[in-house]
């Protein structure tokens, strides 16, 4: 990172978290009592329904010492999982979240709930980091998930037990009820708005946190759901989750005979269109801004609520999404801003990038977020990663990373702890505008990513034919900024597009590349410039969003030396219909 604006929107970006530091601080000296200081829980009024779908086999994996998280796994040997460090950050999340329990209650036997009793246990005896078990996403995880697998852990359970559970169950109210006042990071405060209103409804004895709690939520839902029912962080994933904890817990209020907050209604009638528009042939979402595998039998359950009898939208404006559709032909493509910079740590650097797919088969995609590893993590961000141009290998993004200096390096570490690996820069001007001709509908989109860096506007336009057989696009770039003297400063760019693992490169076809998927389609990709030469190249990829884990792909790359200016015509063109 140079000197410039960049660093200096760094330093405040430090200097405002450690005045919020400071300010908690001296909050907690001088605060009024939290309301549930003395209030201790005395019972449980009901247990909420956990959507997510559980796998009965889990449990096998359990008693054989195998517990396996965020693309890692851990044999314990007998030994309880809380006495191993963790083999990822991911992981250790997954555990002390303890969302698996619900794994041990499909299971359905006493041996199951004897187990789940003697791992949450282990946890409220201290067992464990408290590092991993901390962080307030974690720890409302873990309360949601003691509240909805309450029948499995209690039933059967003796009186010790029950008393231990429940002075549990006050404690990590109690530690998000503070924890609600400090963070500053919006997806956090809504996880902890959120666990709590669930406590409020569920338990005996701290009903006095509900009000509070629900205003709260009502309010960062209001502040982070978007008109188009995207989440401010634009990540499609973390939009899944969190409808996967708003649907039951509509419902609890409604079991308790309390009307659902409006704000919570609101945000779920918004939410979920936009997850259709997301959503390809294949039953998984596109990759972008921390989308990894889509859990498809989770996404399945939530469009079960959605009253739009199966027909996407098409546009999301606030979000940054746009679909198109042709006959079996879906595209969807990033034409969005980065996300505000607090609420960035998952977002790609891939503004202008796209997937598409003939019907259940994906064809470009991008790579998307691994389960776990902070420097694979980093690499999925970068813009090499997705289906977009490039300039002289670098990002249309710059993230939060190390220091030139030992002070500086320490303050980034300090601040990344705080807010996570956010984006610093991005682009900001990002545009987009969609036509319909008679024989094709068209998307043109530009973003200023590279104007500071290199002086050049990317502009991107697909057309998709109303045949489903062609995807005809077109890459720009456009000199802007100051003007150099002399001769222009040549740059190298490189358009990528990532191919899904199924997708088999036969070789070259005339001026084109012959692309085959399993159904027997065959797709030839073109590539012309008239001013530029072309080089069109066939490297190796990753596709970080598998259900089982990385794996191998190919990516098409066209590589073009730009001075002034360049213009880049491709398409994808079905030569082979699937036969019948």
């Amino acid at each position: 990172m140079g000197w410039g604006a960049e660093r200096w929107r760094l330093y405040r970006l430090i200097g405002s978290e450690a005045l919020r530091a400071v300010r908690g601080g001296l909050a907690r000296v001088g605060a009024r009592p939290d309301i549930l200081a003395r209030a201790r829980v005395t019972g449980l009024v009901i247990a909420p329904q956990d959507l997510r779908t559980s796998d009965a086999t889990f449990a096998d994996d359990i008693y054989a010492g195998l517990f396996v998280f965020a693309g890692r796994s851990l044999s314990v040997n007998g030994r309880s999982p809380f006495d191993y460090a963790p083999p990822s950050p991911e992981w250790a999340g997954e555990l002390y979240g303890f969302g698996w329990l619900r794994h041990l209650r499909a299971a359905d036997t006493a041996l199951a709930r004897a187990n789940a009793r003697a791992f949450v246990a282990d946890f409220i005896a201290g067992r464990g980091e408290d590092a991993f078990a901390r962080p307030t996403p974690v720890a409302a995880r873990r309360l949601i998930s003691f509240l909805c697998q309450s029948p499995l852990l209690l039933e059967g359970a003796d009186h010790a037990f029950y008393e231990t559970f429940l002075k549990s169950l006050g404690r990590a109210a109690r530690d998000l009820e503070r924890d609600l006042r400090r963070t500053g990071v919006p997806q956090t405060r809504l996880i902890a708005a959120m666990a709590l209103t669930y406590a409020g409804l569920c338990c005996e004895g701290i009903e006095a946190i509900l009000k509070r709690s629900t205003r709260v939520l009502s309010r960062e839902l209001d502040r982070q759901i978007l008109a188009d029912g995207g989440h401010l962080s634009r990540d499609p994933r973390f939009a899944m989750e969190l409808l996967l904890d708003l649907l039951p817990l509509r419902q609890s209020f409604l079991s308790r005979g309390v009307d659902p907050p409006e704000a919570l209604l609101r945000a779920i009638d918004r939410m979920l269109p936009l997850l259709r528009l997301l959503r390809h042939g294949d039953a998984s979402l596109s990759h972008f801004n921390g989308m990894g595998a889509t859990a498809a039998d989770h996404l399945a359950t939530l469009l079960i609520y959605d009253g739009a009898q199966g027909k996407p939208m098409m546009h999301a404006p606030r979000s940054g999404y746009e679909r198109l559709e042709a006959g079996r032909i879906v595209l969807i493509a990033d034409v969005g801003a980065p996300p505000p910079m607090v609420a960035s740590a998952q977002a790609g650097a891939g503004c202008l990038s796209f997937e598409m797919s003939s019907g259940p088969q994906r064809i470009v995609v991008n790579c998307g977020l691994p389960a776990s590893g902070p420097e694979l993590r980093r690499v999925a961000r970068s813009t090499a990663a997705h289906s977009t141009a490039g300039v002289a290998d670098t990002s249309s993004c710059h993230f939060l990373a190390g220091g030139a200096w030992w002070g500086e390096a320490r303050a980034i570490d300090w601040l990344a702890q705080r807010i996570g690996p956010v984006i610093l820069s991005g682009p900001r001007n990002v545009r987009s505008e969609r036509t319909r001709g008679a024989d094709a509908e068209v998307l043109a989109a530009r973003h200023d990513g590279y104007v500071s860096g290199f002086g050049l506007v990317h502009e991107r336009r697909w057309r998709l034919l109303t045949d489903g057989q062609t995807l005809q696009g077109e890459d720009a770039f456009v000199r802007e900024g100051r003007k150099e003297k002399g001769r222009q400063r040549e740059h190298e760019v490189a358009v990528r597009f990532h191919l899904h693992p199924g997708i088999a490169v036969r070789g070259r076809s005339g001026d084109g590349l012959e692309l085959a998927t399993p159904q027997g389609e065959v797709w030839q990709f073109g590539v012309e410039s008239d001013d530029n030469a072309v080089d069109v190249a066939i490297e190796e990829s990753v596709y970080f969003a598998g259900l089982t884990g990385a794996r191998r792909t190919d990516q098409i790359v066209v590589y073009l030396t730009v001075g002034s200016g360049a213009r880049l015509r491709w398409r994808f063109e079905r030569v082979e219909a699937t036969p019948h």
